[in-house]
């Protein structure tokens, strides 16, 4: 059973998450001044990724309490190449001024030469990238503004704002710990990044990003799995967002499809991954409602690689191109062939 979250505060007077559940806007407020555990122990994060048919562009700016970080990583799909890099920021402990909503406030951080900056405008949010030193100096700079597009679905008042994947989800036996997370897909993308002094476009009829806004007090050691794509089908914008891995999900889990703006509701969805590669054989994604059904194709894994003794991650975020079909929530089939998106295995020791 899929609980949906109501509105109000999202901790209650003793700093625990309020209620546990899924929805398709920001109902509940986050306000750091309520967590009750540490403020080494809270984590805050913004993250974009956002893809063409050629090259995708990711921005992190996160603030994980005893460690900030700063990542770009620059995707040549055409090449099977990327490169990522990462400026860590000691114990910014809140110090970043990450935002209480996903929907205002701008994030502005700098370090060692990089800047990104995340703001908000009346057309939709605009990323700024300036990197001089990027890849041994090439650089690395830009702007691109993602739109939402208002949702038209059928019951959808015309121009209303397109639903996302919202999430409000304890821990086993952690009391003080939580995670509330939303995640933006289908935000068309237009705009220019330069790598090398070469300009690459980005068009909004076929370049889409997602938005991963997580805020949270997390367990020390988890393992979490999340698939995410964007797009046109039929013309339509279509998404989905999937995952598992971490946390009590007994109340909601982060599985759905969005299509025109619209949410449909999937239940559990299970990765299936090859063994002894990321990037190789093809992986497999089943729903226990039978509603979500897709083998991915890998074109390149994102690896990395951090081991500092206490503090470990290890991620491998794949991109690829899916195909299968979901099933909306009024029995409709939608069938999908090469739609862009990622999806990846992360482990981190934190």
């Amino acid at each position: 059973m899929q609980h949906r979250l109501t509105a109000g505060p999202l901790l209650d007077d003793r700093g625990r998450l309020a209620e546990a559940g899924w929805a398709t806007s920001e109902v509940r407020r986050y306000d750091r001044r309520a967590v009750a555990s540490p403020r080494f122990r809270i984590k805050e994060w913004d993250y974009y990724c956002v893809l063409t048919q050629e090259v995708g562009l990711a921005l992190t700016v996160a603030d994980n309490g005893y460690m900030g970080l700063l990542g770009v990583s620059w995707l040549d799909l055409g090449a099977r190449a990327e490169v990522t890099e990462n400026v860590m920021l000691p114990f910014p402990m809140g110090s970043m001024a990450l935002p209480a909503s996903a929907d205002a406030g701008d994030v502005v951080a700098s370090h060692r030469g990089l800047r990104i900056a995340f703001r908000h405008t009346e057309d939709g949010r605009l990323l700024e990238i300036d990197h001089p030193g990027f890849d041994d100096g090439r650089g690395l700079s830009g702007e691109l503004l993602l739109a939402q597009p208002p949702a038209v679905s059928s019951g959808r008042s015309a121009g209303s704002a397109p639903d996302r994947m919202v999430v409000a989800t304890p821990f086993h036996k952690a009391p003080k710990a939580f995670y509330y997370n939303q995640k933006i897909n289908c935000l068309s993308a237009s705009g220019e990044i330069v790598v090398g002094g070469r300009p690459f476009a980005f068009d909004p009829g076929s370049a889409f990003g997602v938005f991963d806004w997580g805020r949270g007090v997390w367990t020390y050691d988890n393992t979490w799995y999340w698939g995410s794509a964007s797009g046109l089908v039929d013309g339509k914008p279509f998404g989905f967002n999937i995952g598992h891995g971490f946390g009590d999900t007994s109340a909601a889990t982060e599985n759905m499809v969005f299509v025109d703006g619209r949410a449909h509701k999937l239940d559990e969805v299970t990765f299936h991954l090859p063994r002894g590669t990321f990037d190789g054989a093809p992986w497999t994604f089943t729903s226990n409602d039978g509603r979500f059904d897709m083998t991915f194709e890998p074109i390149l894994d994102r690896a990395a690689s951090t081991d500092l003794l206490v503090l470990r991650s290890i991620q491998h975020q794949v991109f690829g191109r899916f195909s299968g079909h979901v099933v909306l929530d009024d029995g409709s089939r939608i069938e999908i062939a090469n739609l862009l998106g990622f999806a990846e295995e992360v482990r981190n020791r934190w």
